[in-house]
Formats: C-alpha cells, structure tokens, sequence
C-alpha cells in the first residue's frame, strides 16, 4: 500500500472517531401528564393475562381461540406489523457496505475490418457511506421503535377483538334470556285474556277491561319479536367478529348471563402505563419522534462515502482475469446552500416529537380515566340492579295481592292490568340491567389488561 493511501485511510479513521462522539443522543422522555398514585377502587382477585378466562365459561374460551385466529381486524393489524418490520430491516440495510458485480461482453464488426471485434469486462464495485454524525443509526432506531409500536398497536388490537367477542357474546346471551322471558309472559297474557273472556262471557267484566288485555298482550308479542331479531342480528355479528360469514350457523350451546367474576386487583397507575399497550405504543412513537429529530439535525452535517472498484477488461474471455484494475476514492459531500430546507424539517421534526409527548400524555390520562369510568360505572351499576332487584320483588307481591283482591271482587282490572304489566316490565329490566353491569366489566377488563399471546 502507497504513502498516500494509507495516510488516507489513517486521517479517515481519525474523523469517522471523532465524528461518532458528536452523534445526538438520546432524548429523555417525559410525560407531560401529572400520574395518579393509586386508584379510587379495587379488589383482590389476580386478573389473568387472557381476562375473559375469570368467567369460566368453556364456550366463550373456545370462541375466543376462533376468533383471535381468524378475525379480519386483527389479521390486518398483524400484517401492519410485518411491514414495520420490513421497513425497519431496509432502514437497517444503509448502515452496511453495497457491493455490486458487473458483466459486459461486445462483439462489434467495423466496417474497414474484414473481421469481428471482442471486448469483455467484470468488476466489482463497493460503495459505503460512514456514518460520521449518526444520521443514519438515528433512523434505524426510529424504526425500530414504529416497529415496536406496530406491535403494540396489534397487541391493542387483540385486546380490543376480545373485547367485542365478549361483548357480543353476552349480548346473545341476554338477548336469548328476554326470548325466552317474552315467551313465557305471552304465554301468561293469554292465559289472562282467556279467563277474562269467560268472566266478560258471563257479564263479569266489561268490553274494555278485555281490550286492555288484548293490547298487553300484542305489545308484548311485539318485545318477542324485537328479541328474536336481536339474537339473529348478534350472532351474524359474533360470526364476522369469528371470521365467518353472516347467518352462519355457530352451533352455540343455550346458555344464561353468567354472574361477574369477583372485582380484580386494579394495582399501582404506574404499572398499568407499563402495562397498556396502547401507551406504551405511544411511547414508542415518541421514541421514533425524537430520533427523526436526531437524524434531521445530522443530515446538515457532511457526508464521507467511500468506494472502491475491482475491475479487468480483455480482448479474449480466456485471458479476462489475467489483469485487474483497483481503485479507492472517497467523497466528502457538505450541504452548503439549500435555501433553509434542512433547517425547515429540523422545526417540522420538533415540531412532530411536541405532537408526541402530547399525543402520549393523553394516552397515559385516558387510561387512567378509563379505569376509574370503569370502577365507578360498575359499583353504581350494582346498586342498580339491586334497586330493579327490590322494585321487582315488590311488583310481584303487588301483583298477586291486586289479583286475588279483583277476583273476591274488590277493585277494578286497571289496578290489575297495571300491576301485571308493571311486573313483566320490570323482569326485562333487571335482566338488562345485568347485561349492562357485566358490559362495564369487560370495560373494566380491557382498561386494565396488558398485551397476550396470541398464536402468531
């Protein structure tokens, strides 16, 4: 090696060295959002990852298997993922060196020649950019970290396809309980209205006391068939939610609102910003923001590419590789007018990693409000469905003293008729009441759950 070229390569270390040290660094990240230190409620029992499995129904586990394997949704966020990490590994490609071999064979006849000109040639050429102030190592990172927030937002998916499953699946159930209770209140009203015809028979009653009754029991037909609409439209939504398709028969064993599972340990705010995928996915992407700004500042630096090129040309392909040309070159290239462009995405990059410190302090606060909405919703919910719990023991016991009094003759059939429709009401309610109170657990569920496996 001549003097030149190793005084060359020895400077070039000195100022790839030298350079390295000026690389920004990483930004520590603050949240803009003040942190609860614990929240308003709780209770004791551990919430497993795959949440759903605390009501212990067999076929709600074995329905969420189906559908985290198969929904659309979810299958489109896991294929967002892959993409990251295709970007990210492309972005990864520019810090090694590119070599490129070449090949070229021409046959050419002159036309002062009576015979045929050859000329081969093959290279190889390498070209590399060091990376002198770390532009380039600070848009790998980034993508490392949207990659890792691609992730998360699949795993924020997944959390929010159960949630749905679960959802939809207690619906169905609640739906085909009011089936069923509207079933048996036609059955009651009619046996109702055919005693009331043979009392109005024997002039017992009048016309209108009959009418009333007729009207009760078309209004509650009416919620019979409203129920059974509801149990086709859930289960074509429960089937999409699977990966089916609508009006797919699933086969579902007959079964009832189960009871909620006992209230969970809610821990420590810190530790569900640590746990929610959907902060912590936040948090990546302020990540990712603040080394786009690293490498935006860089890219107003110089740039050193080296290259270097092995190459042999010959008349004859037998003697092609008898004789080689080598060459080494470096380039040092200096932004030096570019009319404030790169100073302008510099504040656009600033102005981007603000949007994400914001973006990821609402997140850290929407989770903790989701939490406490949650607890708040559920405990007063409870209350409520005692309430409709006492109001229906009350209906009931009006009902039959209204009743037995009417027949000994005392009263008139409104009180009756209003009891009875009072009663049947209040036994829809409080059966919606329940699904709701379920509903806000689930609510409760994904507001404190963290990622899971999911079979990918």
């Amino acid at each position: 090696m001549r003097f030149t070229e190793k005084a060359f390569l020895y400077w070039g270390i000195l100022l790839v060295l030298g350079a390295l040290g000026c690389s920004p660094k990483i930004s520590e990240v603050v949240s803009p959002a003040e942190e609860q230190v614990s929240f308003s409620d709780g209770g004791e029992a551990e919430m497993p990852d795959r949440w759903w499995t605390a009501f212990e129904e067999p076929v709600l586990n074995e329905l969420m298997e189906e559908g985290l394997g198969a929904n659309f949704d979810l299958q489109t966020a896991w294929y967002r993922f892959r993409e990251a990490e295709a970007i990210k590994k492309r972005a990864a490609s520019l810090l090694f060196p590119f070599l490129e071999g070449s090949a070229n064979a021409e046959i050419f006849s002159p036309e002062s020649s009576l015979g045929n000109s050859e000329q081969f040639q093959a290279g190889l050429l390498a070209h590399y950019e060091i990376d002198l102030w770390g532009r380039m190592r600070s848009s790998v990172d980034a993508e490392r970290f949207r990659t890792r927030a691609s992730f998360l937002d699949y795993q924020t998916a997944a959390l929010t396809v159960s949630a749905e499953i679960v959802r939809t699946w207690l619906g169905l159930a609640e739906a085909r309980e009011q089936v069923e209770i509207t079933t048996s209140q036609v059955e009651t009203n009619t046996k109702v209205l055919e005693l009331i015809k043979s009392r109005f028979g024997s002039g017992q009653l009048r016309h209108v006391d009959m009418l009333r009754q007729e009207q009760l029991l078309e209004a509650t037909r009416e919620r019979h068939i409203q129920a059974e609409a509801r149990v086709q439209v859930l289960e074509n939504q429960l089937a999409v939610l699977l990966g089916r398709a609508p009006r797919e028969d699933l086969a579902l064993a007959t079964g009832t609102l189960p009871e909620p599972p006992p209230l969970p340990e809610t821990g420590l705010p810190v530790d569900l910003v640590q746990r929610r995928p959907d902060v912590q996915s936040a948090f990546e992407r302020l990540r990712a923001s603040d080394r786009d700004l690293a490498s935006a500042i860089s890219n107003q630096y110089p740039r050193l590419t080296l290259s270097a090129s092995l190459s042999s040309a010959s008349n004859n392909a037998d003697a092609l590789f008898d004789s080689w040309v080598r060459s080494f070159a470096g380039n040092l290239l200096a932004p030096l007018f570019y009319g404030g462009q790169l100073r302008a995405e510099v504040k656009r990059s600033e102005a981007i990693k603000q949007q994400q410190v914001y973006i990821y302090g609402q997140s850290v606060l929407t989770a903790f409000r989701e939490v406490e909405d949650a607890l708040i919703r559920e405990r007063k919910q409870q209350e409520a469905v005692e309430s409709v719990a006492r109001q229906l023991s009350l209906a009931h016991r009006a009902n039959e003293q209204l009743r037995v009094a009417y027949f000994n003759g005392m009263g008139s059939y409104l009180e009756v008729l209003t009891a009875l429709d009072e009663e049947q009401q209040l036994q829809r309610d409080l059966l919606t009441e329940k699904l709701i109170l379920l509903e806000y657990r689930v609510a409760l569920y994904r507001a404190l759950a963290g990622g899971f496996e999911t079979g990918e």
